[in-house]
């Protein structure tokens, strides 16, 4: 099977470029001394999380109970499920761990702390603690720290955090700053708790750029990253990757030309509406144009519309997209986890345009 057999829209996965990325991030953490629990929202797929977790502990990170229990059903049980639990949720994270999964939970909450102690399941349980990002997470001086660990009791194992505000960084040493704020953060909690006579047995940090800036992880016992395994345009222009290093593209098939650009069966549902790369040095619009053989052939030709099944490419003169209707190329993904998030599987090639394997995802929660 070739990329030309295949149906458009389709996600394509280059397993070469795909384990470099894996490679690189391992070697970075295992220079700072610091295992992996390597994100999955983003992969979604079993055969993804057997090359990620090679050479590593063996935990993952999830964010839909639909990827908890997906990975579980393959053989991976130790899951940090890490989205606020709702007392609501128990139940469902008690059969998955009655069934032989280790769930690991987060809140930042007094009254759904008191509900993990007083559930049967009573999971294991992690503070979310806020490193800057302004989004869930108490601050480490917050005096609800020690009360929800009290209210915890033996389900508290530790904190976590996740400095999502490195996406604002533009430099490497933007990353790095960031990188010891979170350090910093979830390690001062940390320490409150213990002080206080608590277990903080885990210290999870991570994000993809932090984790790949990072200068020192001293007193983390792990971190979690995931786009790092895929890249995309925004990763490449804030440094997280080099523009070589985008593992999965958007197939799709030249349904219309006009002059100075070109529509394509590739929309808004199968490239994502996210605009990451907006206020980015460069703005990829919904994706940028590559040949079939995934290379910048095309230059500056960049989705600028995208409608819900149509992308409009807008070319540049001098480099035109000379393509018939039912022609092929590629999109890189301007944010490769919304980008995937509607497809099912991956098309798996190694380099060339041939498909050596079909790797299936999960979605849903």
């Amino acid at each position: 099977m070739n990329l030309t057999d295949l149906p458009t829209p389709c996600l394509v996965l280059d397993r070469g470029i795909l384990k470099r990325n894996l490679l690189v991030m391992a070697n970075t953490l295992k220079r700072l001394g610091v295992p992996l629990r390597p994100h999955m929202k983003t992969a979604k797929s079993i055969d993804v999380a057997r090359l990620a977790l090679e050479g590593q502990p063996g935990g993952i990170t999830v964010s839909t109970l639909a990827e908890a229990e997906y990975f579980s059903s393959h053989g991976i049980t130790d899951i940090l499920y890490a989205v606020g639990i709702t007392p609501q949720k128990l139940d469902q994270i008690g059969k998955l761990n009655a069934a032989g999964a280790d769930i690991i939970v987060i809140t930042d909450d007094l009254d759904t702390a008191a509900a993990i102690a007083a559930h049967p399941a009573r999971p294991r349980t992690l503070i979310e603690v806020d490193s800057g990002e302004e989004r869930g997470g108490l601050l480490p001086s917050d005096d609800r720290l020690l009360e929800i660990a009290h209210r915890l009791g033996s389900c508290l194992v530790g904190v976590m955090t996740h400095a999502g505000h490195s996406y604002s960084g533009r430099s490497v040493s933007d990353m790095e700053r960031v990188a010891l704020q979170e350090r910093n953060a979830v390690n001062e909690a940390a320490g409150r708790l213990r002080q206080a006579g608590h277990r903080a047995d885990i210290v999870s940090a991570g994000s993809s750029p932090t984790a790949r800036h990072a200068q020192n992880l001293t007193g983390l016992t792990e971190v979690r990253a995931g786009v790092y395994m895929f890249g995309d345009l925004f990763q490449a222009e804030i440094g997280t990757h080099g523009a070589d290093s985008i593992a999965v593209t958007v197939l799709t098939s030249v349904i219309g030309r006009r002059p100075g650009r070109v529509l394509v069966d590739a929309g808004g549902l199968a490239l994502s509406k996210d605009r990451s790369t907006q206020d980015a040095p460069v703005d990829y619009g919904f994706g940028l144009a590559l040949d079939l053989a995934g290379r910048p052939s095309y230059g500056a030709a960049i989705v600028r519309r995208a409608y819900q099944e149509h992308g409009v490419i807008e070319m540049e003169p001098a480099r035109p997209i000379d393509l018939p209707v039912g022609g092929r190329l590629r999109v890189a993904p301007n944010h490769v986890c919304m980008t995937a998030a509607a497809h099912d599987r991956y098309y798996v090639t190694d380099g060339g345009q041939d498909v050596v394997a079909v790797w299936h995802r999960t979605n849903g929660w």
